[in-house]
């Protein structure tokens, strides 16, 4: 009859080839003896004592290199019949049915008992190289081992590697490390008993054992000491205070047993033998012997299927919780991948449509971003399209400098261009136009980027829409996203000419009325303005330097050495501006509006009226606006001449003191034709001696007065204009692509699955199933089967 102890074991023995034949892991944690020790501190053969058999491997180094789950499993001398059926080649003799009535089965191996036990040992040193390898490395793979006989309690328990500290042989360098830890995984489970086995003949203090022990388990609580090698303490010594628990205090308190010699085991001591004689040992040891009956191997053993037992008996409750919560988990999994089959035209057609909804919602619900996925960990769907907008576009808006890739000489000759024969009065509009047009054509790459970067944004929440459920039919799924990504392709055909049109809408007609452009007149102003402000800075410039003259003088008086002459050294003079002689070559005529100003003597940054007047000269009444006034009298307006007769020019009537950047060399400045006559003033020698008066490379020219005035003047309505342009494009292009291609397709989405997907002829190609899909599937089935089997067989003793 058996007890509920014993029905405990039974139970757990269950559960444990159950989740380990079908999960092949310990999920469960289920109770069990850890036994841990140094390498050589006996605790293998305290395994063979408890077992009664000679069964694991013996040699130097580490010997047990992968853990080893030896289940006991008691037999009744009633049953040994039962066992033995079937087997009549066995001969009944005592010695026979003795020898037979014990065997072992490997986990690796269904259905093949070993009786032999040296047939065991070579097994697991074949399991374990064949898993481990030769080379005397440890793998956390474990050994499923089952040992039947009648004389054995029943038990669980699992043999680790042995702690070391060097590596010997070919053996890993970091072979302690993995030792440890392979230990930890095991002994830290709550679980878990442990049995530490430690040598007696060993201060206890160096016990490995009991250190990772304690680590674990604190407050010794599930720990149990086990102390081999009494026998082999010196004379005079004794482990008495440890056994009593007077030294290293444990809950479940230390067994000290004596194992076989090496001799014993060389000679092949039977086991029986060696038990009778650990007996003798305690019951005649003059320090043991009052504690005979709590040392030795049969006590171990009953001791750790006691404790084992009421182990069981306290965590069952915990075992059960535990199965009811990954049962839930796997449902749920199970759930994720579907339904097992489906058939009928009717299902197949419902789940396609259920599949096509679920991606079209969740396509729509990430550019909205009202999904119940969205990523913590990068901006992604709707988000990333505003960031896109926001940051990359306009700052890519915001970095073109208007005018970097104009310069002076493209400036100034489109000026020339634009009037054609005709000497210029006022700056042209026309050149204004021919200028600004292929500047706001700069808008337009980073108007079609933007389109690209939102399409492909959109591509790629496409590929990230699928679900658990839709991963098991990867051919519906790659239909949806090509459907989906037709549709995209589409759309991006429209909006991308679309943000072509707007540039080229903008460059169409150049509204210089528009109530944000700075204008002609407010340009001139800044401009002289910044001429004005530049002048006075020389000025200052050059009164420090007039005051350091006289201070270097009066320092000169009163004895200090003074330069020969009063002129600044020549890093300190000011720079000036070369003036031509009126004199030396005929310049245009001098309009009358500047001559009356030269007449009067009036500079434009000391007068209202000169600078009106001079406005009025560049750009006439309409230039300058009802607030400049009218244009001079022509009355008032000497005769134009164009023959030989010198014309005054501007640079005459406003002095710019410091326009040496812009300036090249006198003979590099543009020259009227020669006439090749024979008072001839720009003799051939003008142009190098070539016949030739265009060059096809000629040399950067120089700026006049005027001419430093217009380009800049042409600079600063361009940057006007084209900023107004920008805030225009930086507005336009996001709303169209949000028109054209991010909410048409978010509309359109479920439409367009629907009428090219949602085919009868379809349904068999576009719900095949993956293979990896289905094998999870069923290996969830089968992990659901067994907590279910485990919980009814928990439920059997609760």
């Amino acid at each position: 009859m058996t007890t509920l102890g014993e029905d405990l074991l039974k139970t757990v023995n269950k559960l444990q080839d159950l989740v380990f034949n079908t999960i092949g892991n310990d999920s469960l944690d289920l109770p069990q003896i850890v036994v841990v020790g140094s390498q050589s501190s006996g605790k293998s053969s305290v395994l063979e004592n408890i077992v009664g058999r000679d069964f694991l491997p013996r040699g130097s180094g580490i010997v047990t290199r992968r853990p080893l789950i030896l289940q006991l499993i008691n037999i009744p001398p009633e049953d040994e019949d039962e066992y033995m059926n079937g087997e009549a080649a066995i001969p009944h003799t005592a010695a026979s049915v003795a020898e037979h009535a014990e065997w072992a089965e490997f986990h690796h191996i269904p259905g093949r008992k070993f009786r032999d036990f040296n047939q065991v040992r070579a097994e697991i040193e074949n399991e374990t190289a064949r898993i481990a390898g030769n080379n005397k490395g440890i793998n956390r793979q474990p050994i499923n081992l089952k040992i039947y006989s009648p004389h054995v309690l029943n038990l669980t328990l699992v043999d680790l590697p042995g702690l070391t500290k060097v590596p010997i042989g070919d053996q890993p360098v970091d072979i302690e490390k993995q030792t440890r830890t392979l230990i930890s995984e095991y002994i830290a489970k709550p679980n878990s008993i442990i049995l530490a086995v430690s040598p007696a003949n060993v201060d206890l203090v160096n016990s490995e054992a009991l250190k990772l022990a304690r680590y674990v388990d604190p407050q010794g609580r599930r720990t149990i000491g086990v102390l081999t090698k009494l026998d082999l303490m010196d004379h005079g010594t004794n482990a008495l205070d440890i056994l009593s628990g007077r030294v290293y205090p444990l809950r479940l308190g230390f067994i000290g047993v004596v194992n076989r010699s090496q001799q014993d085991i060389q000679t092949h001591k039977p086991m029986s033998e060696s038990l009778k004689a650990e007996a003798d040992f305690f019951r005649h040891h003059p320090a043991y012997r009052n504690i005979a009956t709590r040392c030795g191997t049969p006590y171990l053993a009953k001791t750790l299927n006691t404790t084992l037992m009421a182990h069981i008996r306290d965590r069952l409750p915990d075992i059960k919780a535990r199965l009811n919560t990954l049962m839930g988990q796997t449902q749920q999994e199970l759930a994720s991948y579907g339904s097992k089959q489906f058939s009928g035209k009717e299902h197949r057609g419902s789940l396609i449509l259920q599949l096509m909804t679920r991606f079209a919602t969740s396509f729509i619900s990430s550019i909205d971003g009202t999904s119940s996925e969205i990523s913590t960990k990068e901006l992604c769907g709707g988000a990333r399209i505003y960031y896109i907008f926001n940051s990359v576009f306009g700052n890519s808006l915001e970095t073109i400098d208007p005018t970097h890739n104009l310069s002076v000489q493209d400036i100034r000759t489109a000026i020339r261009n634009s009037t054609g024969p005709r000497p210029s009065l006022f700056v042209p509009e026309l050149a204004f136009d021919l200028l600004v047009k292929p500047q706001i054509k700069l808008l337009e790459i980073p108007g079609q980027r933007c389109v690209e970067l939102v399409y492909e944004e959109l591509i790629k929440i496409c590929h990230t829409c699928g679900s658990q459920e839709l991963s098991r039919f990867p051919r519906l799924q790659g239909k949806l996203i090509e459907v989906v990504s037709d549709l995209l392709r589409e759309r991006l055909g429209p909006a991308s000419s679309y943000v072509e049109s707007l540039i080229a809408i903008q460059r169409a007609y150049i509204n210089t009325n528009h109530p944000n452009f700075l204008g002609a007149a407010a340009a001139m102003s800044s401009v002289i303005q910044s001429k004005n402000e530049k002048e006075k800075q020389l000025a200052l410039a050059e009164e420090r330097r007039r005051k350091d003259t006289q201070r270097r003088k009066q320092l000169g008086v009163n004895g200090t050495a003074t330069p020969d002459d009063d002129d600044p050294p020549e890093e300190e003079r000011p720079q000036t501006v070369p003036i031509r002689s009126s004199a030396a070559k005929p310049t245009r005529s001098m309009s009358p509006a500047v001559g009356r100003i030269r007449e009067n003597g009036q500079s434009f940054s000391q007068s209202g009226s000169a600078r009106d007047s001079f406005l009025n000269y560049f750009f006439g009444k309409d230039g300058v606006g009802p607030s400049q006034g009218p244009l001079p009298q022509a009355t008032n307006m000497a005769p134009r001449h164009v023959s030989h007769h010198i014309e005054p020019s501007i640079s005459q009537s406003i002095r710019r003191p410091d326009t040496s950047s812009m300036l090249g060399s006198p003979r590099s400045a543009v020259a009227p034709l020669p006439t090749f006559g024979g008072d001839d003033q720009y003799p051939l020698s003008d142009y190098g001696g070539d016949l030739n008066p265009f060059p096809d490379h000629p040399a950067e020219p120089a700026l006049t007065e005027r001419e430093a005035l217009e380009t800049e003047l042409i600079r600063r309505l361009i940057s006007s204009y084209f900023n107004i342009v920008r805030e225009t494009i930086a507005d336009q292009v996001p709303k169209a692509i949000m028109h054209l291609l991010v909410n048409h397709s978010r509309d359109e989405v479920q439409n367009r699955l629907v009428s090219e997907l949602y085919k009868e002829d379809l349904f068999g190609e576009l719900l095949y199933e993956d293979d990896g899909i289905k094998k999870e599937r069923e290996k969830c089935e089968k992990l659901l089967a067994t907590y279910k089997e485990a919980a009814k067989i928990v439920g059997e003793v609760l």
